[in-house]
């Protein structure tokens, strides 16, 4: 997985899991950025926290919301354990006992379990942010899910100043 235009990606911590880095320019109190992900497998759990961190830094907002949503169908984006891997393991192997390749679904393009996945996960999260910082829980990290790559992949983070 690579992001395109802003340089090489992190290294994984954990083999499993893959970090990516932001880059781009700085925003204003209101921002919203796009960044563009490649995915390399079918399903990818794909821990997208630094990108959305470095993209609430840039904005400058200390005290706000910070939206993170994924323009797409077949893939989603969801908060969760981020120091085992195995966690979007399991979570990948629950889904697809929920949600079974080989039914007989009637969407032609033969990706349905996709688009069930993608619904069951949702497209946008939303994470506090206190002193310019995402407000998570110790474990917690944000990940974007893909369930039909590997594709190309955008994903929108927006920053919202707190109202006084």
């Amino acid at each position: 997985m690579s992001l395109t235009g802003f340089g090489s990606p992190l290294p994984a911590t954990f083999p499993g899991r893959r970090q990516i880095a932001a880059g781009g320019e700085e925003g204003d109190l209101k921002m919203t950025r796009q960044f563009q992900l490649k995915t390399t497998a079918k399903t990818d759990f794909v821990d997208i926290t630094p990108l959305v961190q470095q993209a609430v830094e840039r904005s400058k907002v200390e005290e706000g919301l910070c939206y993170v949503f994924v323009p797409h169908t077949t893939a989603g984006v969801t908060i969760n354990e981020n120091a085992d891997p195995h966690v979007s393991a399991d979570i990948g192997m629950a889904l697809n006992l929920m949600v079974p390749a080989q039914e007989r679904y009637q969407h032609m393009e033969g990706n349905s379990p996709a688009h069930i996945k993608a619904s069951l996960v949702g497209s946008s999260q939303v994470v506090f942010v206190q002193a310019k910082r995402l407000v998570l829980g110790t474990w917690q990290g944000i990940f974007f899910c893909e369930f039909d790559g590997p594709r190309n992949r955008q994903v929108y983070v927006r920053v919202v100043k707190a109202e006084e």
